[in-house]
């Protein structure tokens, strides 16, 4: 059934059919159309998470003081009037409400029809309220997040019966620097307002946001660039300069590399960097000098934990005792370290091709992934096989219920593994 469509010709009838389709379901009986699988998907999460269906569940919203905290913290603030521009216009004249929230699932900012965001306030779609689907069940901020793609959640096919007089459509926002998810767009209001085309404008819209955080993230490093030219020139070795996220602006004495992993909490001094092994650190306008010492790299003692507890955000942290640093991952990444941690003596091109492709002739793209996992991971991963190198341990923490495991995956050695409930721990050899 194409929802949308049918809730632009008739809403009454779409929503009646939408409130059956979720009353079969949720009962454990056949409907007579079938859920959407993005929808039934997310439903299955919400019973095995516990989310009461029937009971309108909401964590306290944030203090006025996070919630502006947070703004002036999230790159989300730069696309504003990109997100303004392309869909407050249209939303406020058609009685819709658009909505801003962080990769929490927390909202940030919301605008538009002033008597749809009244009806907002009485469903608690109201700033700082967490909108993540595991705490208030399928909707167009929190689904959103999980499956790392644009969802339009029409009435009834919210998991919880306060929302079913709701519709809404939510995109991602990801960082177009490396994939990480900086936040939702969603516009909402009642179904009899949505329009077929309205997945589309909202992601389109979304696209639009994450090409001007690429353009002001180029001008960023150029700036970077003209402070750095004179302070390179002087210096003897290795070393760059790095923004303050660990994008490179200019190298000097070694290859370019995009970017470097910087603790978590980077400070003037000495550090070890899996890239570089063990560097000065210098403050400079806009970011870091790093002075990387003469002594071949060597890899420190390391605990590396690769965290897919939480599906559809997956990070890897590592711990030195130089400092730590975080990194979000891509799917596909966490796919490949997930694997090689389940074969701690390593994996080569062509087996790793068959575990996520069942394919193992598809070494090109697996060969690829790796050289980009090495090239904030450094000398912690090792080839020929693959493998995590260094003298410390490996820690995968996987969700509660394996069903969780990296949910949008379809890698055959992934599938295999989500029967098994217990979190991976390995010693690195």
């Amino acid at each position: 059934m194409n929802v949308a469509r049918l809730a632009a010709v008739d809403a009454a009838r779409a929503a009646r059919v939408l409130s059956e389709v979720r009353e079969a379901t949720l009962a454990g009986q056949r409907a007579r159309i079938a859920p959407r699988p993005v929808i039934e998907q997310s439903w299955e999460r919400m019973l095995r998470s516990g989310v009461d269906p029937d009971h309108d569940s909401r964590s306290a919203p944030l203090p006025s003081e996070e919630v502006r905290r947070r703004r002036e913290e999230s790159p989300l603030r730069h696309v504003l009037p990109v997100l303004r521009q392309g869909l407050l216009s249209v939303a406020d004249v058609a009685h819709h409400i658009m909505v801003v929230a962080d990769a929490e699932g927390r909202v940030l900012w919301r605008e538009g029809s002033r008597p749809v965001l009244r009806k907002a306030d009485g469903l608690g779609f109201e700033l700082g309220a967490d909108w993540r689907e595991d705490v208030v069940g399928t909707n167009g901020v929190g689904t959103p997040v999980v499956v790392r793609r644009p969802v339009q959640v029409f009435a009834g096919e919210h998991f919880v019966r306060s929302h079913t007089s709701w519709t809404c459509t939510g995109a991602p926002i990801t960082d177009p620097r490396d994939g990480t998810l900086i936040g939702v767009v969603d516009v909402s209001g009642p179904l009899e307002t949505m329009h077929p085309a309205t997945l589309a404008w909202v992601d389109s819209v979304a696209k639009l946001a994450e090409a001007r955080l690429r353009e002001l993230h180029g001008a960023s490093l150029e700036r970077l660039r003209v402070v750095a030219a004179p302070v390179l020139a002087r210096l003897e070795g290795r070393a760059l300069v790095a923004d303050r996220d660990g994008w490179v602006a200019a190298v000097t004495g070694m290859p370019y590399v995009r970017r470097v992993a910087l603790p978590t909490s980077c400070t003037p001094g000495r550090r070890w960097l899996p890239a570089l092994g063990s560097c000065a650190v210098e403050p400079l306008a806009g970011g870091w000098l790093l002075r990387a010492d003469d002594e071949p790299l060597a890899t420190a003692a390391t605990r590396i934990v690769l965290d897919l507890a939480r599906p559809g955000r997956c990070t890897l942290t590592v711990e030195a005792a130089a400092g730590s640093w975080s990194h979000e991952v891509s799917p596909r990444h966490a796919e490949l370290l997930f694997l090689l941690a389940e074969h701690p003596s390593g994996r080569g091109a062509a087996s790793l091709a068959g575990d996520l492709f069942g394919d193992t002739s598809r070494t090109v793209t697996v060969r690829a992934e790796m050289s980009r996992i090495r090239r904030y991971l450094g000398e912690l991963l090792q080839h020929r096989p693959y493998r995590f190198g260094g003298s410390g341990e490996v820690v995968v923490l996987l969700p509660d219920d394996p069903r969780d495991l990296l949910p949008r995956s379809t890698a055959p050695a992934v599938v295999r593994r989500r029967t098994a409930p217990a979190p991976v721990r390995r010693a690195l050899p």
